[in-house]
């Protein structure tokens, strides 16, 4: 699991990015709020708190946090025009074996790596 430290906004961002659909949602331990976001066969696990006494900390300082997701697509300039219209900035572009990427950052400061092998 990771926060959802601004709500739920950028997990319904991430499930027009990348094609993805909330699995399942609801409350969870510690009267949390839970969401699984994905595929049919993969999904990643997204727990907020009530409240967070540091919801802003970067995330390097974080115990148990997470540094970047890595999405594999197939078309990498579709995927960073979805990324930009939803409102996120794209930086890092880098072309290297196995393949292109760029990343950006959502709104819980969280990094994402997106990469073609195309």
């Amino acid at each position: 699991d990771f926060c959802l430290s601004r709500g739920l906004g950028d997990v319904y961002k991430r499930q027009q990015l990348f094609g993805w659909k909330v699995r399942w949602e609801g409350p969870s331990k510690y009267d949390g709020y839970t969401v699984h976001v994905g595929t049919d066969e993969d999904y990643l696990a997204l727990y907020a708190l009530p409240q967070q006494e540091r919801p802003d900390e970067e995330s390097y300082y974080r115990t148990g946090a997470v540094n970047h997701f890595g999405i594999l697509v197939d078309d990498l300039d579709a995927i960073e025009k979805k990324v930009l219209e939803a409102g996120y900035r794209t930086h890092s572009h880098q072309t290297y074996d196995p393949g292109s990427r760029f990343y950006f950052h959502d709104h819980d400061d969280i990094e994402w790596e997106v990469v073609s092998y195309a």
